[in-house]
């Protein structure tokens, strides 16, 4: 007896999404050409299997949204038993799939026994046509809700920042970044952002979302950089149950969760060498499969990567793939350090007074000329976001209704870094010296890391956990 599976118009067809692909596998020809004369003209796309294995074969393939199995393939055969086993394959293959069992009249005890295995329902043959399409519709419905709860839950437990966020400049220095948002924010081009630590690649990533006719779809944002490399294909490109000691269940990658939106993978110079191939080739394809499966997923995401590091030095140094830089690389904006656009430092730390003060429930009024002046001398080696937490620590430590150069703690004033070092904590003196490093090298994470002895994302965590 064959194997093959059938489809129609001959070949393979990707479920597109809004026909419901139904799976139906009996090893009486008779059968599956009456059940596909009575559900095509239903809607339905139906492909057929006439073995344990074609069906197992056909899931691995491809999607469907329910599969319609028969219970006995080989001749003389009552007891079920193979039906039973393909039902648990189905369930490792896709824990998502409904199955449908179809048993000889008489034979319910092994249709109750599919039921407690994990099949959804039964149906006797001969069918009843519209009980049997009753129970279709169903679980196709059924099915679909699965689906979009899973990604739903799989997309919440991400910050899915949709708001479109104001890029707060108004220098000549910020005037091409502004230009090349308005230019290509609408297209799918990839684009790769760069600047040092703290300008902002974020915020212009999330801009760029939400000015795309993807905007309605999800914004995943993933740190690469600091995905330790034992995760690194599970967290992009999931997983399913089993596949490693701690796949409890299957699990979406941050690919699949932004199918049809935007996926901005942070920190893109820290991806392991010997994972980036991995990361090419869905780049250049849109397909995957999920850590231990052999089946292939096809999505559609706009890709947006960010950087502080020099890509084509890393490049020459053998350390990051000409290839996937030029995949990465259809455009480039470059955000310039906040000492190169001072004319937006007040603007900005306008901006972060209104906030923080609503959220510590503070009424200010702004900054005295001491202040003002500290503000606009100072280096800001952690750019703009080193900007909002000083302008957070004033607002907490404010005691009228305007900020005081003391309590800002830059530019020699009062803080943990004036104090002696005999008297400052281990971690006091650390931050110190991740700060003067930084400054020293003008925010080149690269050489400050060097410098200290640290790797870079050593550096880098010790960068968010200061606040610098």
């Amino acid at each position: 007896m064959s194997s093959a599976v059938r489809y129609p118009l001959g070949g393979v067809v990707k479920n597109t999404g809004h026909i419901p692909a139904i799976l139906i596998a009996d090893d009486q020809p008779d059968v599956l050409e009456s059940l596909r004369l009575l559900l095509k003209p239903e809607g339905y796309r139906v492909a057929t299997a006439d073995s344990p294995a074609a069906v197992a074969g056909a899931v691995s393939e491809e999607d469907f949204d329910v599969a319609l199995i028969d219970l006995n393939y080989a001749r003389e055969t009552t007891s079920g038993a193979e039906g039973l086993e393909l039902i648990g394959t189905l369930q490792a293959l896709d824990s998502t799939l409904p199955v449908v069992v179809m048993t000889a009249w008489g034979s319910v005890e092994v249709a109750v026994q599919a039921i407690r295995l994990g099949a959804r329902d039964f149906v006797e043959k001969p069918w009843d046509n519209d009980r049997l399409l009753s129970i279709l519709r169903t679980q196709v419905a059924l099915s679909r809700a699965l689906r979009r709860g899973l990604r739903l839950e799989a997309e919440n437990s991400t910050l899915l920042m949709k708001d479109a966020p104001d890029i707060i400049a108004t220098s000549a220095a910020m005037a091409p970044v502004l230009e090349l948002i308005a230019r290509v924010g609408p297209s799918d081009a990839n684009i790769l952002i760069t600047g040092e630590h703290g300008t902002g690649k974020e915020v212009v990533a999330r801009r760029l979302h939400a000015v795309s006719a993807r905007a309605e779809r999800p914004l995943i944002t993933v740190n690469v950089g600091g995905l330790p490399e034992g995760v690194f294909a599970s967290e992009l490109f999931g997983h399913v149950k089993g596949a490693f000691t701690d796949a409890k269940g299957d699990r979406i990658g941050r690919f699949e969760m932004a199918d049809g939106g935007t996926l901005f993978l942070d920190e893109i110079a820290n991806v392991p060498f010997d994972q980036q191939a991995k990361l090419l080739r869905t780049l250049e394809t849109g397909e995957l499969e999920r850590v231990g499966s052999s089946k292939t997923t096809t999505v559609d995401a706009r890709i947006l990567s960010a950087t502080n590091a020099d890509l084509r030095s890393e490049v020459s140094d053998g350390r990051f793939r000409e290839d996937l830089l030029f995949r990465l690389n259809t455009v480039e904006i470059r955000i310039p350090p906040l000492r190169d656009r001072r004319e937006d430092i007040p603007l900005l730390a306008n901006h972060f007074l209104g906030r923080f003060a609503h959220k510590y429930r503070k009424s200010l009024v702004g900054f005295d000329g001491a202040a003002a002046t500290a503000l606009e001398r100072h280096g800001w080696p952690g750019n703009v976001r080193e900007l909002a937490h000083v302008v957070e620590r004033a607002v907490l430590m404010a005691t009228d209704e305007s900020i005081k150069a003391d309590q800002l703690g830059i530019g020699g004033a009062a803080g943990p870094t004036a104090a002696p070092l005999e008297e400052m904590s281990l971690e006091e003196v650390e931050r110190v010296l991740v700060q003067k490093a930084m400054r020293r090298y003008n925010g080149n994470v690269s050489q400050a890391a060097q410098a200290l002895g640290l790797s870079r994302s050593a550096l880098y965590r010790r960068l968010e956990k200061y606040g610098l």
